[in-house]
Formats: C-alpha cells, sequence, structure tokens
C-alpha cells in the first residue's frame, strides 16, 4: 500500500515538476551555441546548381563526413579511370596475357599482364612510389602522353583535397568555440539605471582585436495596417564601462543595455517578462590576434533565460603573487539583488527623490518662515538723531 502511494505521489509529482531547462526548448532561430535554427522549402531545381557552380564553398561547408568521402573517391576514383586506360593501352599493342606475341615484340609497358596489375601501375605512377616492377618502355607515344597528364591530375587533386582540409581546419568558427556567454541574462540596477547584462568570456589568452558587441530583438510584430512581420528585427545596444568598440578583450566582460524610454524592453516588469514571445540575439565581431582572421560569436536568449532582479557573481581576483585569477565556476552563476519591479516604477521613485531633494535644496536656499515673527511699520521720523 505504502509502494502504490508512493508511485502515485511521483506520478502526480511528474505531471506538475517541469524538467531542468524545459522552458528554454521554446523553439528559437538561434540556438546557444551560435547555429541558425532555419529551413529552405520550395527551392526550385534550378537553383542547386548555385551550389555547383560555388563547388569551393559548397565543399567547404560540407560535413567532415563527406569530405573524407570525397578524399578516398577522388583518389581511388582516378586510379582506377587511369588504370583502365593503362590496361587499353596494353591490350592495344599485345602486352597482357594471353595475347598472341609475336618474335622481338616490344612492350608498352613492363609487367602489366592484367587489370589488377595496370591498377597497381596507375596507383604507383599517380603517389610517385615507383617499386620499379612495372615501367614504361618509352616506345609507344601514347603512354607517354598518358603519364603527364595522369601526374597533372594527381597534382590537381592532391592541391584541391589539402586545400579544403586546410581551409575547414582553419575556418574562423573554430576559434568562436573559445568564446562563450553566459547561460543566462540578468536585469538589475547598474550605475543608477536598469540595466539588462550579459557575459561573455574569451577562453585563450590571445586577444580579438576591434571587437564589436552588438545585439538584435527578434518577435513578431503587428503593423497599424494589420500586416503580421514574423521576426521583425530591431537594434540592441550593448556597452562595456569601456564603450561598446575597440574592446581590451583580455577577461571576462559585462555587456549591459540600458534600458530607458528608447529601450524595446521598457514596457517589461518582472511579472510580464516570462510570458512574452521574443528572443534576444547577441552578436561579437573581432579579428584573432594570432592568425588575423575575422571572428563572429552569436548566441541567444528567450524570456525565460532572463533572471529580472539578479545580478552575476564576481569572478575576477587577484592572487598573492600579483596575478589577476578568474573562477569559471561562478561564470553564469548569479544573486537575487534589490530591483525595482518595472522600469516605470523605478523611474516614478527617482522622480519622487529628485522632487524631494529640490524642495530640500529650496528650503536651504530661501530659508524657513517664522510664524511667531510679526511684520511692523517703521517710521523715519521717528528714529531721526539730531547732533
Amino acid at each position: 500500500m505504502v509502494s502504490l502511494s508512493s508511485s502515485r505521489m511521483l506520478q502526480v509529482l511528474q505531471g506538475h515538476i517541469q524538467p531542468a531547462g524545459h522552458r528554454s526548448r521554446k523553439s528559437r532561430l538561434v540556438t546557444k551555441d551560435g547555429h541558425c535554427n532555419i529551413e529552405f522549402g520550395n527551392i526550385e531545381y534550378s537553383n542547386h546548381f548555385a551550389f555547383l557552380v560555388d563547388f569551393w564553398t559548397t565543399f567547404i561547408e560540407i560535413r567532415w563526413r563527406f569530405v573524407l568521402l570525397l578524399f578516398v573517391a577522388s583518389f581511388t576514383g582516378s586510379w582506377f579511370i587511369f588504370s583502365l586506360l593503362w590496361y587499353w593501352i596494353a591490350s592495344s599493342n599485345g602486352d597482357l596475357m594471353g595475347q598472341n606475341r609475336t618474335d622481338g615484340h616490344i612492350q608498352c609497358i613492363d609487367n602489366v599482364n592484367d587489370l589488377t596489375a595496370a591498377f597497381l601501375y596507375s596507383l604507383e605512377t599517380q603517389t610517385t612510389i615507383g617499386y620499379g616492377g612495372r615501367a614504361l618502355t618509352g616506345h609507344c607515344a601514347g603512354t607517354v602522353a598518358l603519364i603527364i597528364i595522369q601526374s597533372l591530375v594527381g597534382v590537381f587533386i592532391n592541391c584541391f583535397i589539402c586545400g579544403i582540409i586546410l581551409a575547414k581546419i582553419s575556418l574562423p568558427k573554430k576559434r568562436a568555440k573559445t568564446v562563450t556567454f553566459s547561460d543566462t541574462a540578468v536585469i538589475c540596477l547598474k550605475k543608477g539605471s536598469l540595466c539588462l547584462l550579459i557575459r561573455v568570456a574569451n577562453l585563450r589568452k590571445t586577444l580579438l582585436i576591434s571587437s564589436q558587441i552588438y545585439g538584435k530583438l527578434l518577435k513578431t510584430t503587428t503593423t497599424s495596417d494589420g500586416d503580421t512581420i514574423i521576426l521583425d528585427q530591431v537594434d540592441i545596444d550593448f556597452m562595456v564601462d569601456s564603450g561598446k568598440d575597440n574592446l581590451f578583450f583580455v577577461c571576462p566582460m559585462t555587456l549591459y543595455h540600458v534600458i530607458n524610454r528608447s529601450s524595446p524592453f521598457y514596457e517589461l516588469s518582472a511579472d510580464s517578462l516570462p510570458h512574452q514571445d521574443f528572443e534576444l540575439v547577441v552578436f561579437l565581431d573581432g579579428t584573432a590576434e594570432s592568425t588575423s582572421s575575422s571572428c563572429h560569436v552569436r548566441t541567444s536568449y528567450i524570456p525565460q533565460e532572463i533572471q529580472w532582479g539578479y545580478s552575476f557573481l564576481p569572478i575576477i581576483s587577484r592572487t598573492t603573487t600579483g596575478k589577476y585569477c578568474v573562477d569559471f565556476s561562478n561564470f553564469s552563476k548569479s544573486v537575487r539583488v534589490t530591483t525595482p519591479h518595472c522600469v516605470q516604477c523605478f523611474e516614478t521613485d527617482a522622480d519622487h527623490k529628485n522632487h524631494n531633494r529640490e524642495n530640500h535644496d529650496n528650503q536651504q536656499k530661501s530659508g524657513i518662515d517664522n510664524l511667531g515673527y510679526q511684520v511692523i511699520d517703521i517710521h523715519d521720523s521717528v528714529y531721526i538723531t539730531k547732533m
């Protein structure tokens, strides 16, 4: 009976309690790691040839499994195609095993008697192995032309495959893997203003030069004409204490967006934020110091990933040896702080405080009226002193 009630209670709890991270499963355009969640449909068949025309970009953007397949297929295919040509030359000259050879017969290729030997000769020629068992005799002009063509084709395939592999390894998005954003954003007071804060860190000691930070707010809006715009984009300005451009990105930084009357977050409050439907995409552009290649990093936040009334924990400290230490265990951790319920509430309190401060200053400048003081008229003739 106890086990039955326990299992029943567990089912009830499972039906009411959402697992961790369940709220962040809302469909989003940009994933946390920067990938765009979008599909293209109903593309005309003729447009697919555009990808073949731009074959270099297509090969660089395909997955590694297809690059390895292309590597194996290009070399193996070229060896086999040229082996057929070598086999055809040997067959035309009567060099194959079983063909009637006359006295004084001169072979075009030594020791190429069947298709297997022709394939091995093609492989040895293109990879410049040259075991010495099979070789051209020089008595057939076609073999000289064919070996030149195969050598040039082999060099071209080597350069093309090596270029693709090198380009994929050095893609800027690989450098972006070492730039990380905080899992959540927070809203709290900063420098006397209500701000939205996000943390970003460079995991490498090499700098990102000329770094720029900006954001886009994506949401569905309805125009005055009644048209619905899906993924309408609104600019979001982010700053750090040192500015917004040419950042000294050597340690984790806290980006902040001031929520004022020009901000799209102006109408939000602590209660309405979780029920909103928008996506905040944050971008960071920079140039890698070691490779001079451009780097582009992005992530996104949905309303359920923005904490109202929280502030990030400090992560930078100084050791006894004089070095600065960054504790990444607190990188995305936050703590509750006193925060206004909404922007209008904060502005109302600020205006009220400013009004009281102005009244206090005016009272100090003009003095305080003494209600017990009586005003009387003074006549000059009474107080004239004769000498």
